[in-house]
């Protein structure tokens, strides 16, 4: 029996087990005691020299024996025992497999026991109309089928007709929900071609179905239908669309037109058993933009209904009423600031407090929304902007009066007004910036100086003229007048302004300057250069401009805030600019002239050979045409130019013309008698008919004063004279004017000059060569 036991376990292998572990035992137990047995022997021999050869090679014996027994079981255990180890772990592993494939599978039955509920539940929901229900249950069978995807264990023919099952469903849902909103809103809408008109918009309605507020569902409790409806779009994710294309035609067909045509009014209407109806009606106005509390009128009523019929129902932790305000509120206040708030800023500083109304308005406003919760923010932009009134009615003001500027300096220059010295701008009325108590203090200050002793009288004292620093008699722009009188009024408008407002206003005083000095030379250049009319204008424009820049700054400094009431305030710092920019452009047309001069004295053959009748008449030609020329210009300057400046420009001119002629003259080598008379003609002809282009007056008895001061303006008038005398004087008179260079003659010519002018008059004679040894 117990043989067959042992080989049974043999065959089995656990026999094999416990016979190899006992093996191990009494074989370690052998080799502890021979290694006691080697000890006490090398002890023995080593220690104690006891010599036992014989011990010891019995010893060695059993070594051997032991060593043979190891061998053995080493092979054993690598043979037999490590085969049976790898058998046991892989039929361990192929159990482990087989539980995590039937547990796979388990989790996948599971997965679709999950998806078959949450279908059978989204189809009841639909059926019912219980949407958020249904949309919830596709969401979780979406769940499912995203969780089969992620894992294994499940056929990919299976997946995709569980994934397409899945697509069909939802887009069923968001057919049948598509459909319920339209229910809820319905628009009537005009072709968009014809959005250019009020009458366009009036067939513009919405129609707000109460249904979807009112209706429950079959089951007692349940959400109302609208909320249904508006939390299964949010759980598809179609709420934001659906709101967002809504909020769109709102503010396109209802809002904006509400803001922007003031004849434009929300009217509703109840139907019974169907809901409201939003329409336009059209209110004749005379207003070319609304007001502010007209559009938060409007606007609120559009809102309010929208509120109460379709939009106060909460979508997780937001109201639908805030979803729509979070997506139309930046356009719909951009609308409001551009349209109306924009056009509702005072034009005038002294209006400005009457604006907190507005500001008021618009508070109440934001505060309404805020309250059906289409807002939630207590600062917003719109607001902003109303409390920020004064800095956009600075900024309005600049705009309109830079605008008003650049159309003044594009406007016709020849529209002139007259100043004298007695003209004068209104300056507006300022306040005392000493005050009451200064004043008084000053008022003291004069009383005590009255009482002092009368001040010294210097010898020879003089006094200034009352017009020692007024503008002369002369022509200038309407534009330029009212320009100025721009500049006055805006500075005005700076007093008693904010710090800001007042800084702001006056920088744009002197843009006004910059941009007149900028503008007008390049946009009226080719007139300027073609007219001397206009010329003269300018010239005179520039001039009254820089007059008035002088004291412009002082006149308003005190009464405007820090840092410009510390000397900031200034415009002198133009002045040169200006006087400059109006010297140029005059200077420019002077030298326009000086050309045109000549080039048509070029045409008198240079004098020579006056005796040919066409060299004559080429030269009397070309001095009548500069006489006429210099008339044209007396006329077109006369009451213009001031009378200085208007008596140097002709004299400038003029003596170009007779510098150009004496040059001429002074070059001939040779003078003949008949060619001296003609010459002596042609200049006689400048001294008789020069003097009168000097007409600076329009009154005729006032300007000889000015033709017998020709010599001032001209300054080779006398030589042009004197040369004239010369052309017919013979040879002992030309001697007697010379006098030994004392006379006349010798004041207005050089001697090599008047011995030139001898040799060319005269043949020569012993009497000539007398005459040339006496010009010394």
């Amino acid at each position: 029996m117990a043989s067959f036991v042992t080989e049974v376990l043999a065959s089995s292998g656990k026999l094999e087990k416990e016979d190899l572990s006992s093996k191990i035992s009494t074989l370690s137990r052998k080799v502890e005691e021979t290694k006691e047995e080697v000890c006490n022997m090398i002890n023995k021999r080593y220690n104690e020299f006891l010599p036992s050869m014989q011990g010891a090679e019995e010893l060695m014996g059993q070594v051997e024996d032991v060593s043979k027994d190891i061998d053995i079981l080493k092979n054993c255990i690598e043979t037999e025992v490590q085969q049976n180890l790898h058998v046991a772990v892989t039929e361990y592993t192929e159990l482990k497999q087989q539980l995590e494939k039937n547990t796979t599978i388990i989790g996948v039955l599971r997965r679709l026991q999950e998806f078959d509920t949450a279908m059978e539940e989204y189809h009841r929901g639909l059926l019912e109309k219980k949407y958020t229900v249904a949309a919830t249950q596709l969401e979780k069978a979406r769940g499912s089928v995203d969780a089969l995807k992620a894992g294994k264990g499940c056929e990919l023919q299976l997946l995709q007709a569980l994934s397409a099952e899945l697509t069909i469903q939802r887009e069923n849902l968001i057919y049948h929900l598509g459909e319920e909103w339209q229910r809820l809103t319905v628009w009537k809408l005009p072709p968009a071609k014809e959005l250019t008109s009020v009458e366009a918009f009036l067939k513009t309605e919405l129609h707000l179905n109460s249904r979807g507020q009112k209706e429950e569902a079959q089951q007692g409790g349940a959400l109302p239908l609208l909320a249904n409806i508006l939390q299964a779009l949010a759980v598809q994710g179609q709420l934001r669309n659906k709101i967002k294309l809504f909020g769109q035609a709102l503010l396109k067909y209802v809002l904006k037109p509400l803001i922007t045509y003031p004849s434009l009014h929300m009217d509703l209407t109840d139907v019974p058993g169907q809901g409201t109806i939003l329409s336009f009606l059209s209110v004749q106005t005379a207003a070319v933009h609304p007001s502010p509390s007209q559009v938060y009128t409007k606007v609120l009523t559009v809102l309010k209904a929208l509120h109460a019929h379709l939009l106060d129902v909460s979508v997780g932790e937001k109201k639908v009423s805030l979803i729509l305000g979070e997506m139309i509120w930046e356009e719909m206040s951009d609308s409001i600031i551009r349209e109306c708030l924009l056009h509702s800023i005072p034009a005038n500083s002294s209006q400005l407090g009457q604006y907190s109304v507005v500001i008021k308005e618009t508070e109440g406003f934001e505060k309404s929304l805020r309250d059906m919760q289409y807002l939630t923010s207590d600062s917003t932009d719109l607001l902003k902007y109303a409390r920020n009134v004064n800095c956009h009615f600075a900024s309005k003001k600049c705009q309109d009066v830079i605008v008003a500027a650049r159309n003044l300096m594009t406007s016709e220059i020849h529209n002139t007004v007259k100043i004298s010295p007695d003209s004068k701008l209104t300056l507006p009325q300022l306040p005392n910036p000493l005050g009451d108590k200064s004043k008084q203090q000053q008022e003291a200050g004069v009383r005590k100086a009255s009482r002092a002793e009368t001040p010294v009288i210097l010898e020879n004292e003089k006094n200034l003229g009352h017009r020692t620093l007024c503008l002369p008699v002369c022509r200038i722009s309407k534009s330029a007048e009212q320009l100025m009188e721009l500049a006055l009024h805006t500075l005005s408008e700076a007093v008693g302004s904010s710090n800001q407002c007042a800084t702001q206003l006056f920088y744009t005083v002197r843009n006004i300057f910059q941009l007149f000095y900028d503008v007008v030379p390049t946009y009226h250049k080719e007139n300027l250069l073609k007219f001397p009319h206009l010329a003269a204008i300018h010239h005179n424009n520039c001039m009254f401009i820089a007059h008035h820049l002088l004291t412009l700054g002082h006149q308003f400094r005190h009464h405007l805030p820090k840092p410009l009431s510390d000397g900031t305030a200034t415009f002198v710092d133009l002045v040169p600019g200006f006087r400059r920019l109006g010297t140029e452009c005059f200077l420019a047309q002077m030298r326009a002239q000086k050309a045109e001069m000549l080039e048509r004295l070029s045409t008198a053959r240079n004098f020579a050979n006056l005796d040919i009748e066409e060299n004559y008449s080429a030269a009397s030609k070309a001095v009548r045409q500069v006489i006429h020329q210099l008339k044209r210009l007396g006329t077109v300057w006369q009451d213009v130019l001031p009378v200085n400046i208007y008596c140097k420009a002709m004299g400038t001119l003029l003596n170009t013309a007779i510098s150009e002629i004496i040059t001429k003259i002074m070059m001939l080598e040779d003078i003949s008698t008949e060619d001296g008379d003609h010459l002596h003609t042609l200049c006689q002809t400048i001294i008789d008919e020069g003097p009168l282009v000097f007409i600076p007056l329009p009154e005729e008895n006032k300007n000889r004063k000015y033709q017998e001061e020709v010599p001032i303006y001209v300054r080779k008038w006398m030589t042009f004279k004197e040369l004239s005398v010369v052309l017919q004087a013979n040879l002992q008179d030309l001697v007697d004017r010379w006098a030994d260079g004392k006379g006349p003659l010798a004041l207005e010519f050089t001697t090599n000059e008047v011995k030139s002018l001898i040799r060319a008059l005269f043949q020569n004679t012993e009497r000539r060569a007398i005459a040339l040894t006496k010009i010394k």
